[in-house]
């Protein structure tokens, strides 16, 4: 099951191409042939750790999932520095509750901005993104680094290929998404269309 934020849910900036999420359901339930699987998604756009974490019972705890993926901090840095500390406790009571319930947990890194986002946004979103790779190596949770594989192949530029605007990756920047994690998750990398 994956939570999340606008990306996680997959609202508009795909212009109805599948999201990061609906590649991932695709590529575990057709292209590896497990039918049976069942993949949710309740990423609910400008949501935060804080309010995924209020709702926990009803966006994760009710499906008592096997895997549970977690994809936030784009819209928790608009706190600025003030708002780690927050983001990062905030997390790992979040994914401790998720492994709780016996379930894996996977955290993933925000994505790159462009240049005009936010200025609390773009000024901080690494030190949450980093954050969450604290979090992961505390509670031995799977990471999806999407920040250090776009840096890796943007360097300083803006990620402008791989967005809609200045915060919301476009189709391209979702299949990359859904190649990390698919990669990391050992599980691909996407057929078809590269």
């Amino acid at each position: 099951m994956f939570t999340g934020d606008s990306i996680t849910q997959g609202v508009y900036h795909t212009h109805g191409a599948r999201s990061w999420v609906e590649l991932v359901h695709e590529r575990v339930r057709w292209e590896l042939d497990r039918l049976d699987d069942v993949v949710i998604n309740t990423g609910v756009s400008g949501w935060t750790v804080p309010l995924i974490t209020e709702r926990f019972d009803h966006l994760i705890g009710r499906f008592t999932p096997q895997v549970v993926s977690i994809a936030l901090g784009t819209n928790d840095a608009h706190a600025g520095p003030g708002g780690l500390e927050v983001f990062e406790a905030g997390l790992k009571t979040l994914a401790y509750r998720a492994q709780e319930l016996g379930a894996h947990v996977v955290l993933h890194t925000p994505v790159l901005t462009m240049p005009d986002a936010p200025e609390n946004r773009r000024r901080t979103l690494s030190g949450y993104a980093e954050r969450v790779r604290g979090v992961a190596q505390a509670l031995d949770a799977t990471l999806v680094d999407h920040e250090n594989h776009w840096r890796d192949h943007f360097g300083t530029a803006a990620p402008t290929p791989w967005m809609d605007d200045h915060t919301h990756p476009n189709a391209v920047g979702h299949r990359e998404m859904a190649n990390t994690t698919l990669k990391t998750l050992g599980l691909g990398p996407l057929e078809g269309r590269p």
